[in-house]
């Protein structure tokens, strides 16, 4: 019964984003453009790193459309609140975990499909990754927005407005791109910088996907990645489900 809930709730969510593709190649512009603009300043940089600078840059890029993209898809949830939507699918028989899921996998599909297609424009710009790297790249990409879509719902179950909302999201989201390395590995930071930021558990999945898209799948940071990533994403669904289960109950 849960896969069956999970794919009719997919599948309706699935739809909606079919009808709005505008959204969807908008969601793309940002790290489009950081990529076009930014990305050939660091041509032939020293980074700290063992590869190129599109190794750097493109797996910060990634994990940029898992943390913005997904930090914001409570918004629609607010919005669905307002209309009685949440509240009449609530009263069906469906799984409070389908609930979730549904929404989440939609988003996970949105931002890894957003992925592909950055690699793709990438790699016309000149990055060289293993086939391998790549695909652990955007399974870190999924199991981001997983943690962090699941998170913003729960928010959005929460809170009653957007005006509300928007500035709690603002308040997480720029810090944790500023202390993750998104742009620049944090091995260029000072000191205080570079251990400040080992408390921000992005900088960690960042680290992974950077030695992925080098071929290191053994190294430590891949093993602290995938630990923070899995162990991140179960808290923020099992969260999220309680949420979805008792809010307004």
């Amino acid at each position: 019964m849960l896969l069956h809930d999970t794919a009719l709730i997919y599948g309706r969510y699935v739809r909606q984003s079919l009808r709005s593709r505008f959204a969807l190649l908008f969601g793309l512009l940002t790290p489009l453009l950081y990529l076009l603009f930014f990305g050939p300043l660091l041509t032939g940089l020293p980074l700290g790193g063992e590869g190129s600078s599109w190794q750097m840059l493109v797996p910060g890029l990634l994990l940029q459309l898992g943390l913005f993209g997904a930090l914001f898809a409570g918004f629609t949830v607010i919005i669905e609140n307002g209309q009685g939507v949440v509240e009449r699918m609530r009263v069906t028989p469906v799984s409070r975990l389908a609930l979730l899921l549904g929404r989440v996998l939609r988003d996970a599909s949105v931002f890894v499909l957003q992925a592909v297609l950055l690699v793709l424009a990438a790699l016309v710009m000149g990055l060289r990754a293993p086939l391998a790297g790549i695909l652990i790249g955007f399974a870190f990409v999924a199991l981001l927005t997983l943690a962090l879509a699941s998170l913003s719902y729960a928010l959005g179950m929460t809170v009653r407005t957007p005006q509300e909302f928007g500035p709690l999201i603002n308040a997480v989201s720029m810090p944790s791109m500023l202390l993750s390395g998104l742009m620049l590995p944090m091995t260029l930071a000072p000191a205080w910088l570079d251990v400040l930021s080992h408390f921000v558990p992005f900088r960690y999945l960042v680290d992974a996907v950077r030695d992925a898209y080098t071929g290191h799948y053994t190294s430590a940071h891949m093993l602290y990645g995938v630990l923070v990533a899995v162990g991140f994403a179960a808290a923020a669904v099992t969260v999220g489900t309680r949420v979805f289960r008792t809010a307004g109950a």
